[in-house]
């Protein structure tokens, strides 16, 4: 391996004095730190901050631009920032596959740049880093977690989590709870179990694990038809969840089972893929789960953010979780006992004969991939992705940006043990917007068309100053009005935005941030 890193006296001197986080930073909105992937547990990506706000914003101005330069083509130009950068105590920490950096949050001025020499994965993208007191760790294409000193980059360990023969790779962003550090992993090409692991800080020791499918004998065992296609199931832990520290249970979303569009060889709704899971994060131990895509054959895993709302239902203060799902529901659940309270599209949809008497979305058979082709709303990227959603507690409104689309999807592998894919699709993107949903009923309040083709997929971002942020398919990113949708300010960028747009307050300066290919852009108000 080798460590670059770039170290001057004035930084020794200064930002990297006190580079500890306090804990309790992770328990409150962002403000002047941006200290886990989501900014704090509850997934809402809302900033307390209104310097930067509705009436001022279009004075806003570019203040500086870091390029990830990797050494892949000219400048790094294959290179795609899809991590939410962290910010604590004036730096920002971000990664890309097998990279990290440490930079300025004043003046994008890089600290320190780590690289990890790779032994092989699919580079894909990374979602970033999560951070224990003064040491950062990330996961890497090839499934190691890697633990770095925050002051200069140095690495302390690195541990494998999963094992890149069997095609596992791995771009969680890691969440920090106390003295757990969890991990998630991906894979899409052979059929292998999902899981997701708690490692110790200090060591990197697997604390437990919790597998995504179930083993015989097990609960949810008897949604699979046999040993075999429970154990080569599926279920990937693509993303980082959320938290609520008093009720002590970690949300999830799960990935989709496999064989991905063969679904004959696992006849079943397959728990416990496609499902938001909450989990004992001290034990791993399953508390409740509801299944957003029983038996999924579209790829449509359910991974999406499960978002932390403390709102009302019929006049009574609740503990509530909404997820936008990419198979085109949107779901609200009471969050102490995963009660459904609300399943309803938000485009859309022709795979489904409605939901059950759990709220569970029931499957039409005849939307089943064919030998012939189905015709499937929304297509296989789904109606939303992995980029993050918003919620806004002052509009009472969950922003997500979506899409709508259909898909062609072929069974290619008739064989009663179908392998890998087992399908193939081709599709279409005919509309892509942003859309603002009522968190109490799922109801579309306001809904913004993007110009151009293609899929608008950047992650959001909302503030108290009643702003959203969000990027459109062809490069811009925009300021939206959090009540009405009305645009306010827009800036083009050299690519479409990559990651989700965070924001923190420093010397009494709010700083947007946002990455858009192998650049990461920081606004503020210059004057």
């Amino acid at each position: 391996m080798k460590i670059h890193i770039l170290l001057s006296a004035a930084l020794l001197a200064g930002s990297l004095g006190a580079q500890m986080l306090d804990p309790a930073k992770l328990l409150k909105p962002p403000a002047d730190t941006w200290p886990t992937y989501n900014g704090d547990y509850s997934g809402r990506r809302f900033s307390p901050l209104a310097r930067i706000n509705a009436s001022n914003v279009t004075a806003m101005s570019l203040a500086w631009v870091f390029r990830a330069g990797t050494g892949q083509g000219a400048g790094g130009s294959n290179t795609q920032i899809k991590a939410t950068p962290l910010e604590v105590n004036g730096v920002l920490y971000f990664a890309v596959p097998d990279h990290a950096w440490a930079v300025d949050a004043r003046t994008g001025r890089e600290l320190w740049h780590y690289k990890w020499e790779t032994h092989g994965g699919i580079h894909i993208g990374n979602r970033g880093f999560g951070m224990y007191g003064d040491w950062l760790y990330f996961e890497t294409p090839d499934n190691y977690l890697i633990c770095l000193n925050a002051k200069d980059g140095t690495e302390r360990w690195h541990v494998e989590i999963a094992d890149v023969k069997q095609e596992y790779f791995s771009t969680p962003a890691p969440v920090i709870i106390r003295n757990h550090v969890i991990v998630g992993v991906g894979g899409d090409s052979l059929d292998v179990p999902g899981y997701l692991e708690s490692r110790d800080p200090e060591t990197g020791k697997v604390q437990w694990r919790w597998n995504t499918t179930p083993r015989k004998g097990e609960p949810g065992a008897e949604t699979w038809p046999n040993k075999d296609a429970m154990e080569h199931g599926g279920g990937m832990t693509w993303m980082p969840g959320t938290y609520d520290p008093e009720l002590n249970l970690y949300y999830l979303g799960t990935g989709n089972p496999n064989p991905v569009m063969a679904g004959q060889g696992r006849k079943g709704n397959n728990l416990w893929t496609c499902s938001i899971v909450a989990l004992n994060p001290d034990t791993g131990k399953m508390a409740w789960y509801f299944q957003a895509s029983p038996h999924d054959t579209h790829d449509w895993d359910a991974v999406q953010t499960p978002v932390l709302i403390d709102g009302e239902v019929d006049g009574k203060p609740r503990k509530l979780l909404a997820q936008a799902s990419r198979n085109g529901y949107y779901f609200l659940l009471d969050r102490a006992t995963g009660k459904n309270l609300v399943s309803k599209p938000f485009i859309p949809i022709n795979w489904s004969k409605g939901v059950d008497s759990r709220g569970e979305p029931v499957p039409d058979p005849e939307k089943e991939p064919k030998t012939d082709g189905t015709l499937v709303i929304p297509g296989s990227n789904g109606a939303t992705n992995w980029p993050a959603p918003a919620f806004s507690p002052q509009t009472g409104l969950m922003y997500v940006n979506s899409q709508e689309s259909y898909s062609l999807f072929y069974l290619t592998d008739t064989d009663e043990k179908p392998e890998g894919y087992g399908g193939r699709d081709s599709g279409l993107w005919w509309k892509s917007m942003l859309t603002a949903l009522d968190y109490k009923t799922g109801k579309i309040r306001w809904q913004h068309t993007y110009d151009g083709r293609g899929s608008g997929m950047s992650g959001v971002l909302t503030t108290a100053g009643n702003l959203v942020f969000a990027g459109d398919p062809v490069g811009n990113l925009i300021a939206f009005e959090a009540a009405t949708g009305k645009i306010l300010w827009h800036c083009r960028l050299t690519a479409p935005v990559a990651n989700g747009p965070m924001t923190y307050e420093l010397d009494g300066r709010q700083y947007l941030v946002v990455g858009a290919g192998d650049l990461l852009y920081g606004f503020t108000m210059l004057r």
